[in-house]
């Protein structure tokens, strides 16, 4: 493949803080997540687990412990990470096999918010290695796309049911005679149907709670559920893969039949269809109510990802951004809700999220929205969900997108420009600051979420010492991800000028991404840090350092995740007079004087020569979505543009 080539001249004399940090960064990473292995794994990279498994829950707890390993390998992590990412993948597979969760190495049958967060981290494995993982991600998408497999019907355009997987013959919600709600969580979220029950009556024995039983298989184990929209993502994968138009068209008439929905109910996504694809046609008419939806247990938390996973794989695959309107409504809808007070005063079931990224801020008063929906109307406040208005903006930059994100900004009574150091599960969560940084006011933003990924590793180093002798039981497996020391918001956020992906289910979004030239693999080579400062399509600016003070780097410029991006052009900084160096009797040097050069590339992929100790600023003009997504390498052959 043809590349435009430039090369770096301007000297690299007082490295920048945020260079020294990103890579010593990328060094703890390599040390942690080698610990963890040793610590928590077999030798066929099975998690250490010698119980049963008596639900249907826990296969996502298995492979969420990996899910960002691929990624970090994506990233310019070491270079035998995939391939222990892949032993984990395969290892984790064969013993939920033996557990008897999988069918054919894929889900028997459970909802999408879990189903999701399971397949992360195939979705990095075949960003990573296409060819080793193309078979697994196809096979798995037919599960959906072909209804002989008796998940999809298309004539209704629905998911026949809310458990869905590989054993069509998992039907229901859960196995027994109830489902297993526990008192925690009862407590945080309430019941399912809960318009069954009068208010003020006493709360029924579980084994009898006929909202835990035979009404909610009947009213909530059929038809299609919102969440069921983050099947999108496993097809969007396979048509990147493949570029076979089915998987397109699954897509633009699935996500479409939801568009039409939403349209329908004042531009809010509804969450449940019957059998039949009517909406509410279980529920009594109602368009909220169905499984993992509006009213239980999550709400806005699980609907929104589903929907911003379904409506950014409709933009990717069709090239219509009009499917973003499957969320642009609900958004404003619960913002026109908000309420100004402080957290500690809300009525919010999502304490355990918000109290560590909020911290201090919990008792300051700002703007709530709702979450949930129910016969009592909106109801579960919280701050809004960054990572949705953020895809949303990151993915066309549309000014109504980044109008939204200001005036949250404007309406917040805490900073949005504070970093905190935490981890939630999603490995996000810092949004807010990061949009004040490539807004222009918190240039200090990279340091600080550097130094606050380093604090998260350290922690989970700490507790992975405190805990890795410890015989886990069934109701502790969520110990391996609350362990887990890979950590790479800040590192997708910085080099690739991207937000951390959608957590169940999404597939990577960035401005940018990286290849070694010289090893022929992703990721940024070693010594080299990268900055992106902004993500303007006009004016995406990118920092490229090499601190190697001997051998040179030669990296490869991708635009976008999956080279759907075209660079049209480049300004980009030189040093061409070497007059700074002085004579050899000078005791100082002088001020390099930098120009700027500009090229035309036309193309994904533009070439950077880095010498030893140089660094280079790139200005890209970017074209977006100009090309048709795909795993294709700049070490493959020329394809078209699309």
């Amino acid at each position: 493949m043809t590349r435009a080539d430039i090369e770096a001249s301007v000297p690299l004399l007082e490295p920048p803080g945020w260079a020294l940090a990103e890579r010593e960064l990328f060094d703890l990473l390599d040390h942690a997540w080698r610990r963890f292995a040793r610590d928590f794994t077999g030798p066929d990279g099975r998690l250490t687990y010698r119980h049963a498994l008596t639900s249907r829950d826990g296969v996502d707890d298995f492979y969420e412990v990996f899910f960002n390993w691929p990624q970090l390998y994506l990233l310019g992590g070491a270079d035998d990470l995939l391939a222990q990412a892949g032993r984990h993948w395969e290892g984790v597979t064969a013993q939920l096999t033996e557990l008897g969760m999988l069918k054919d190495e894929y889900e028997r049958g459970y909802d999408w918010f879990h189903q999701g967060e399971s397949l992360l981290l195939l979705y990095f494995l075949t960003m990573a290695d296409p060819a080793r993982w193309a078979e697994r991600a196809v096979r798995f998408a037919e599960l959906y796309v072909d209804p002989a497999h008796g998940n999809y019907d298309p004539a209704r355009r629905i998911i026949r049911r809310p458990h869905n997987g590989s054993d069509r013959g998992r039907t229901s919600l859960f196995d027994g005679t109830h489902y297993p709600w526990l008192d925690q969580e009862a407590r945080c979220y309430g019941f399912p149907l809960d318009w069954l029950e009068p208010d003020g009556a006493p709360e029924p024995d579980r084994a009898q709670d006929r909202r835990l039983a035979g009404e909610m298989t009947a009213r909530m184990g059929a038809g299609d559920t919102a969440v069921n929209l983050a099947a999108a993502g496993l097809v969007l994968n396979a048509w990147i893969l493949t570029g076979d138009p089915r998987y397109r068209d699954w897509i633009e008439q699935y996500v479409g039949a939801w568009r039409e929905r939403a349209a329908a109910n004042d531009g809010i996504m509804p969450d449940n269809t019957g059998p039949d694809g009517v909406v509410g046609s279980l529920l009594g008419g109602r368009w909220y109510g169905g499984h993992y939806g509006w009213s239980w247990p999550h709400g806005w938390y699980s609907v929104g990802s589903a929907a911003a996973v379904a409506a950014l794989a409709a933009a990717a695959a069709t090239g219509d951004d009009g499917y973003l309107d499957l969320l642009r409504p609900a958004l404003d809808a619960m913002i026109a809700r908000g309420k100004v007070m402080a957290f500690t005063e809300s009525d919010s079931s999502l304490s355990s999220k918000w109290c560590p990224q909020l911290a201090e801020a919990v008792t300051i008063p700002t703007m709530l929205v709702p979450f949930r929906h129910s016969d009592r109307g909106w109801f579960d406040y919280n701050p809004m969900l960054a990572s949705v208005p953020v895809a949303l903006w990151h993915h066309g930059g549309n000014p109504a997108d980044r109008r939204r994100l200001e005036e949250l900004r404007e309406a917040a009574g805490y900073d949005w420009r504070t970093v905190r150091s935490f981890r939630s599960k999603e490995e996000a969560g810092h949004e807010e600051p990061w949009f004040a940084f490539l807004g222009g006011d918190n240039p200090d933003y990279p340091e600080k979420i550097l130094a606050a990924a380093q604090a998260q590793v350290r922690h989970r180093l700490a507790r992975m010492q405190a805990h890795h002798d410890v015989e886990v039981s069934e109701a502790d497996i969520h110990l391996w991800q609350q362990c887990n020391p890979v950590v790479t918001e800040a590192l997708v956020q910085l080099t690739w000028g991207g937000p951390q992906v959608i957590y169940n289910g999404g597939l990577q979004q960035a401005r940018v991404r990286y290849y070694d030239a010289s090893r022929r693999r992703p990721g940024l080579p070693a010594s080299v840090a990268a900055l992106v400062w902004s993500i303007d399509p006009l004016a995406t600016v990118v920092d490229l350092v090499n601190l190697h003070p001997e051998h040179d780097r030669t990296v490869i410029v991708q635009a976008g995740a999956f080279a759907e991006h075209t660079i049209e052009a480049v300004r980009y900084t030189a040093c061409p007079d070497q007059s700074w160096l002085g004579s050899l009797y000078d005791y100082g040097h002088s001020q390099p004087a930098v120009t700027e050069h500009q090229a035309d590339i036309h193309g994904p992929w533009l070439t950077v020569h880095l010498p030893a100790s140089t660094r280079i600023r790139l200005t890209l003009t970017l074209a977006l979505r100009t090309r048709t997504p795909s795993y294709a390498t700049p070490f493959d052959g020329p394809r078209p543009a699309g």
